[in-house]
């Protein structure tokens, strides 16, 4: 019963008030899909002016950054991820003189701007590829080229058995070079060769070119892909039953995955944003999607005495996020994650973006305000996907409107299984035309049919709604305890998962999760003995019955099914926390975590596909 050895765990995050961490460790980071936030132009896509109208959204949310997937020049064939030029704005989108609206009316609302950096690979309708495969100076070697390799019949043959994100050979030939260019990704996505090393000096200058232009920072792409073994060797078979041999997941990625030279590039781009620090005491900051299980996640941090990236996305919450999951599911994801991080690394959490399913499709609709709580009071900085707000859930898109490149290779019949458009499809603002996304009723994706009913107005004007909450919950977030506190997360039971954060001299803030399916009565101090025996409700799910201000006796609390309640009391008594594990349960966590869907645990979630990351296998 490996939950059983799971005992209190609590992580001191520093000393001192919440004044003194920068903007970044305060925030709510708010992630907008451009494509999907707001139409402006009727043409039934989301543009940098319609991010631009419907800011206020944003920072009445309560988020004090945002960062936007992809906004630069792209044939679109992956969802602006196949980048044709760095430091254009794509027609779709707007123009440069849009995006500077977009920074100054950022500004007005104190909010700062992030871009989604994609380094990894390019369009092969940029203007460096094109030249490579030319060997055009300088970019003849921009890219990894490689030879092919002949079989006893002369039969011509990819370097290696390296397979692509969407299926197949990463391999793609090309007459004109007689050459083979790899690509993790879709074939027109070539990947960058970072051995060559005016190509990081290029990254450079991009993200040069959009500090000067306002942004505070950038979200960088699949940085686990960055290197490969310079040998080209095979990788090997990973064991995966059931994975059909064309699919990524049916190599373990040794050879193309969390290569030493990796940290160094991203130590590199960090000396790039701290330039700009440096010169106005305002933090710019760099988030890397690099997560590959914990033997690799926190090195893109890199060590405390030469630093890498202020955050790597910590997607572990997604573990959990499921219908049956219990109190120890969640308490072991929790603590595993805190107990493995070095004390440098500042905690992040999300549970929700645009690679996965929504919080409502994949936990259930009645869960959404439970995990919302859960990710607003972690220690550190939270994540918000566009839409996880209010409860959208996702869409269903048929196969004629499927574009996303893995549901379209996977074909009519499967399609669903793969395709990232559910959950990617227009943000719900009111119930007139198209959600109030756009004035068309022709949208790229489909709105979901549940607008009129499940809207951000509607939740706004409601007695009590998600948005309301999830408002309140961040609206916590200010307090010192919740900024700085220690953590204390305890499965109480099967059903009930309980949250505390403390902090000397200092209000404790406890939520109390009922992840069970019928009400439970709980006694939270027999888990945690040093709990105030009462505290006053803060906030708590819709349709819970609980009053603000109402005070409760935490030996006896009642939570509805699916429910939570978040309490502030008075400072907890002295305690002793510790926390002792198995090291197979330890090491079982490397490789729980695949950045791709295969939820073993989650046998509700059958996608699992997603193509702007890299992950051990």
């Amino acid at each position: 019963m490996r939950h059983l050895v799971i005992a209190l765990t609590a992580c001191v995050l520093a000393v001192g008030g919440a004044e003194d961490l920068e903007w970044w460790q305060r925030t709510v980071l708010y992630q907008v899909y451009p494509r999907s936030f707001k139409d402006s132009d009727g043409d039934g896509m989301g543009d940098l002016q319609g991010i631009i109208e419907k800011m206020d959204h944003i920072k009445d949310a309560g988020a004090d950054a945002f960062w936007m997937s992809p906004i630069f020049t792209s044939p679109g064939v992956d969802s602006g991820y196949d980048i044709s030029n760095y430091t254009e704005i794509d027609p779709m989108f707007g123009t440069m003189e849009d995006f500077e609206d977009l920074i100054y009316k950022a500004n007005e609302l104190d909010l700062k701007v992030l871009l989604d950096l994609v380094p990894n690979h390019v369009s092969n309708e940029s203007e460096w590829f094109v030249k490579s495969v030319q060997r055009i100076e300088p970019y003849t070697n921009y890219f990894v080229w490689a030879d092919p390799k002949y079989d006893e019949n002369g039969t011509r043959l990819p370097p290696n058995n390296w397979l692509s994100y969407f299926g197949g050979s990463a391999w793609e030939w090309r007459e004109e070079r007689q050459q083979y260019y790899l690509h993790q990704f879709v074939v027109q996505q070539p990947d960058l060769n970072y051995r060559y090393k005016p190509v990081a000096e290029e990254i450079k200058g991009v993200m040069r070119f959009w500090l000067d232009k306002g942004v505070h920072g950038f979200r960088v792409d699949a940085v686990s892909c960055l290197y490969e073994d310079r040998r080209l060797r095979d990788e090997p078979p990973s064991g995966q039953n059931g994975t059909a041999p064309d699919q990524e997941g049916s190599l373990s990625h040794v050879y193309t995955h969390n290569q030493p030279g990796n940290y160094e590039l991203i130590h590199q781009w960090r000396e790039v944003v701290d330039e700009y620090t440096r010169q106005d005491g305002v933090a710019r900051i760099l988030i890397t999607e690099g997560d590959s299980g914990l033997n690799y996640t926190f090195k893109y941090y890199g060590p405390k005495t030469r630093p890498g990236a202020h955050l790597n996305f910590n997607l572990f919450l997604f573990q959990v996020l499921y219908k049956d999951a219990d109190a120890f599911a969640y308490n072991e994801t929790i603590n595993t994650w805190l107990e493995h991080k070095p004390d440098h690394c500042w905690p992040n959490w999300l549970v929700g973006n645009h690679d996965n399913a929504r919080v409502a499709t994949r936990a259930g609709q009645a869960l959404v305000d439970a995990v919302n709580a859960v990710l607003l009071w972690l220690p550190g900085t939270a994540i918000t996907y566009n839409g996880e707000e209010i409860g959208m859930n996702n869409t269903h898109v048929s196969w004629n409107q499927t574009v996303d490149p893995p549901g379209r290779r996977a074909g009519p019949q499967n399609y669903s299984s793969f395709s990232r458009d559910p959950e990617r499809t227009p943000f719900q603002w009111d119930n007139s035309t198209s959600a109030g996304f756009s004035s068309s009723n022709d949208t790229w994706l489909p709105v979901n049919s549940n607008y009129k009913q499940l809207n951000l107005q509607q939740q706004q004007e409601a007695s009590e709604s998600h948005y309301k909450v999830y408002k309140q919950l961040v609206a916590e977030r200010k307090s010192k305890t919740l900024q700085k506190g220690k953590t204390i997360a305890e499965a109480v039971t099967k059903e009930v998962f309980a949250l505390v954060r403390e902090l000397d001299g200092e209000d404790t803030y406890i939520l109390a999760v009922n992840l069970g399916n019928e009400t439970t009565r709980t006694d939270l101090t027999a888990s945690i003995p040093s709990l105030p025996t009462s505290a006053a409700v803060v906030v708590a799910s819709v349709g819970s019955g609980f009053i603000r201000g109402e005070i409760l006796n935490t030996t006896e609390i009642s939570i509805p099914s699916k429910g939570f309640v978040g309490l502030k009391g008075s400072p907890m008594k002295s305690h002793s926390a510790s926390f002792s594990s198995s090291p197979s349960s330890s090491e079982s966590w490397k490789a729980l975590f695949f950045f791709f869907k295969r939820w073993d645990s989650a046998p509700t979630v059958t996608r699992c596909a997603d193509g702007h990351a890299c992950t051990e296998s």
